[in-house]
């Protein structure tokens, strides 16, 4: 997850050179989906959910997969991969923040609540080039740097929800519903915002596409998944510390995108609030609340 990730944001620009970002996406979650549950079913495992279970896995999979992936691709034909990369990384703050307000399962540390602020100061400095810019290519950028801060709070809501939502079924055959659901949602996002007539099938195009099915969804997405089933979603996250990293490198070495003073200084920046946050400790408000009653009971 950490290695292949890193380089699906190259594979997603090069991508949308020719491919809109709907039509990519659809293309490439519903090959990777249907083609999961095929394999799951060979396999011998039960692909067959209820409407419930069905409908939180659509639920979780378009807040992954559409707001997360297809935001992303939409941004990426504006702002550089390894730029994207970097302000995708402050997932884990969206995954801390969600976890302490949304489900109050958790009470931030002060630790937690340095590192929210320093990610903010690192992301002040990543987009102050576009900030400051003037024109319509300054504020198309800027306005697509804001998307994917979008995209990674959608991204963190429904891993959030994945794991709150935990089916208790296979987690291939679950990620192989999500990515078919997807894929159906961004079918119908690229009708609605009419990107077919501006696709072109290019050997590049595909053959990025490709790697996004293997290496991006049955690879990566699949061990994101496993992941989050056994892990607190926030050391999940932890793959926001290795993908910046590998995303800049090759960007910067395969498609020449410039690396400036404000990337290698917000990037250090934000990683590091990133560090803060997935290393903050955290006290568990369900525990807490279980305890007062049981002290209560005691008391009676």
């Amino acid at each position: 997850m950490y290695v292949f990730w890193g380089s699906t944001y190259l594979a997603i620009s090069i991508t949308v050179e020719h491919i809109p970002p709907a039509v990519m996406c659809a293309l490439r979650f519903l090959v990777a989906g249907p083609l999961m549950l095929v394999f799951c079913r060979l396999s011998g495992r039960n692909i067959k959910f209820g409407f419930a279970d069905q409908l939180k896995l659509a639920l979780v999979g378009v807040l992954l997969l559409v707001g997360g992936n297809t935001t992303l691709a939409w941004a990426e034909q504006y702002v550089p991969s390894g730029l994207a990369a970097l302000i995708i990384a402050i997932t884990p703050i969206w995954f801390l923040i969600i976890n302490s307000l949304f489900f109050r399962n958790q009470r931030v540390s002060q630790r937690g609540l340095v590192g929210i602020a320093i990610g903010i100061v690192g992301m002040v400095i990543l987009l102050w080039p576009q900030l400051m810019a003037s024109g319509k290519l300054g504020h198309a950028q800027l306005m697509a740097s804001l998307s994917l801060l979008l995209s990674s709070f959608t991204w963190s809501l429904g891993s959030a929800l994945s794991k709150k939502w935990d089916h208790g079924g296979d987690p291939f055959v679950g990620t192989g519903w999500q990515m078919t659901w997807a894929g159906v949602g961004n079918l119908l996002l690229a009708w609605a915002t009419g990107e077919y007539p501006h696709t072109l099938w290019t050997v590049r195009g595909l053959a990025a596409v490709a790697y996004l099915i293997v290496f991006g969804s049955w690879v990566g997405y699949t061990a994101y998944i496993y992941i989050l089933k056994h892990a607190p979603p926030d050391k999940a996250s932890t793959y926001a510390y290795i993908n910046p990293v590998i995303a800049v490198f090759l960007g910067w070495l395969i498609l020449k995108e410039p690396v400036d003073r404000y990337i290698l200084a917000g990037s250090v920046v934000i990683i590091f609030s990133v560090v803060m946050v997935t290393g903050a400790k955290t006290k568990s408000l369900v525990g807490a609340r279980a305890q007062n009653v049981e002290v209560e009971s005691a008391g009676d």
